[in-house]
């Protein structure tokens, strides 16, 4: 690829898979090497990016009050809702490649696949809270459940805390939305070095930027 043509082509990129799975590490990677190729990219962590969605992301992530399901995929969704607002949303208007460690496909695993909710609810759901701004491809990061656990460093989260058994559900729900629709959500093997990831990532964003997929 040659760099950016003088007609900014705004895309959305979003990556996602089991914690351990290096997205956050993937995510500054890919970001680096569109710098490279002359395109303006803004980068985004969902839940949060935002000064409500911090507060939220607080809220899900690192306070052990107890909520229901239903409570946990709302608080998710108003994050969300204002991340599209004030982040996402005008980047994409001012022509801009956004890159999202996460984005509504974790919803649909967590609290759906996983937790019980419906996932089609879910993507009702979805629909409202980002305005129908979704990404034009969804880079799923695989690992088995146990390497992907034995990667976390730190206290876990609410997320991670959840045991071995939730954890195998998420990577079957990610696996399953990806069989569900192969032209946006794609599987990337992640038991490879950062490196070996990184290409692949590239190479599935690159078929993107050169299809100008989003209208």
């Amino acid at each position: 690829m040659t760099g950016r043509s003088d007609v900014p082509r705004p895309a959305f990129i979003s990556l996602d898979g089991l914690d351990g799975t290096g997205k956050s590490t993937q995510c500054r990677m890919l970001a680096d090497w569109l710098r490279a190729q002359n395109y303006e990219v803004t980068e985004c962590a969902d839940p949060g990016g935002t000064a409500v969605g911090g507060v939220i992301r607080d809220l899900l992530l690192y306070r052990r009050q107890e909520m229901s399901l239903a409570c946990e995929a709302f608080l998710f969704m108003a994050s969300r809702a204002q991340l599209v607002r004030e982040v996402i949303r005008p980047a994409l208007d001012a022509g801009r490649i956004v890159v999202s460690d996460r984005y509504l496909l974790a919803n649909i695993v967590y609290q759906g696949h996983a937790g019980g909710l419906d996932p089609a609810l879910l993507w009702q759901m979805g629909q409202l809270a980002t305005e129908g701004v979704v990404p034009d491809l969804t880079l799923v990061l695989d690992l088995p459940v146990h390497v992907a656990l034995s990667r976390l460093k730190g206290p876990a989260d609410r997320m991670e805390s959840r045991g071995a058994g939730y954890q195998v559900k998420v990577r079957e729900g990610f696996l399953a939305e990806a069989q569900r629709s192969p032209e946006r959500i794609k599987v990337i093997d992640a038991d490879r070095s950062p490196a070996e990831v990184h290409a692949r990532i590239c190479e599935e964003v690159a078929v993107v930027l050169a299809t100008g997929s989003r209208a």
